[in-house]
């Protein structure tokens, strides 16, 4: 990757959501490297330990939907990243009010403050009128990021991957969790094209100064499409572990992850993992290399995290 490219980036404040999450802290740390000067807005009550130590942070304490506190988390803001979302909280989570009605007004309060570019994550198979809550969820606020009246980019991206995410790290506790066999909805025959965080946020990175991706919905993943059952696998081996799948259909997979939710005070995986297994979530496998210039790491490559750091989790 051409590192001398940073460089060129000009951007004033960016305030950032979710950062405390898998995805914001590795962004946090490209921030940090590339001395661009950032905002943090946090959820009251945030554990401070969740953010990277050793740093002096600009912090604004707001959740998405409260007004005043959201006009000054925005005062003298460029940039909006918007990471924050509500998969993680599985069953429990209010879609409708997250992805869709506080978007609303933190978009309208963001163009109101002059914002001039809002960037928002969101999943391949994204679509408001699809079957799965997660995906409606994500398509419609899609809609509401078009129709803000502030310049975008938004990013659809395949399952992103790396240490500390709820991707691999999740599969690799279900392995643990039993024994070595693994449910497999469908046979397993969905694919996926896992994309390394590293080589994601470089991208988010990347486009700030990028004016030809403004307005732009951009769909981006790794460099393979590999079947749920080769992820696995491959997840697996990383472990040194053998695994032994079961083949079970899509609706007894479904209830498996409501069990797995509802049992265990930390679940490795909710009831949106079915959104992500129920179609195949691809796109061009040449997306990062044509748009970005990056060739972008095979999974198999970048697992060595794996080895031994999943047992206490």
């Amino acid at each position: 990757m051409p590192e001398g490219r940073y460089s060129a980036i000009i951007a004033g404040m960016i305030l950032v959501t979710g950062s405390t999450g898998f995805v914001g802290k590795k962004l946090i740390d490209k921030l940090e490297a590339n001395s661009l000067e950032y905002r943090l807005l946090l959820s009251p009550g945030f554990d401070q330990q969740n953010l990277p130590r050793g740093k002096d942070y600009d912090i604004v304490l707001s959740s998405i939907g409260d007004v005043g506190s959201l006009r000054s988390a925005l005062n003298k803001v460029d940039v909006v990243i918007h990471l924050a979302g509500g998969e993680a909280f599985g069953s429990k989570a209010d879609l409708a009010r997250l992805e869709v009605r506080d978007l609303e007004v933190f978009t309208n309060i963001a163009r109101n403050a002059g914002v001039g570019r809002f960037f928002y994550i969101s999943h391949l198979g994204a679509d408001r009128n699809s079957a799965y809550g997660l995906l409606k969820a994500k398509g419609r606020g899609e809609e509401v990021v078009r129709k803000s009246g502030i310049p975008y980019s938004i990013f659809r991206t395949s399952r992103l991957y790396g240490e500390g995410d709820r991707f691999t790290e999740s599969i690799a506790r279900l392995l643990r969790k039993f024994l070595g066999f693994f449910f497999l909805p469908g046979e397993g025959k969905v694919l996926l094209q896992p994309l390394w965080v590293e080589d994601f946020v470089t991208a988010l990175i990347w486009s700030l100064d990028r004016p030809d991706l403004v307005d732009q919905t951009i769909e981006i993943g790794g460099p393979e499409q590999l079947s749920y059952r080769e992820t696995v696998q491959q997840i697996a081996e990383a472990m040194d572990k053998k695994v032994k799948f079961l083949n079970i259909t899509p609706v007894q997979y479904s209830y498996f992850t409501q069990l797995v939710e509802y049992s265990m005070s930390l679940p490795p995986i909710n009831v949106f993992w079915m959104d992500y297994l129920a179609e195949n979530r691809t796109c061009a496998l040449d997306s990062m290399s044509r748009i970005f210039e990056i060739n972008p790491a095979r999974m198999k490559n970048k697992l060595s995290y794996l080895r031994g750091t999943t047992k206490h989790k």
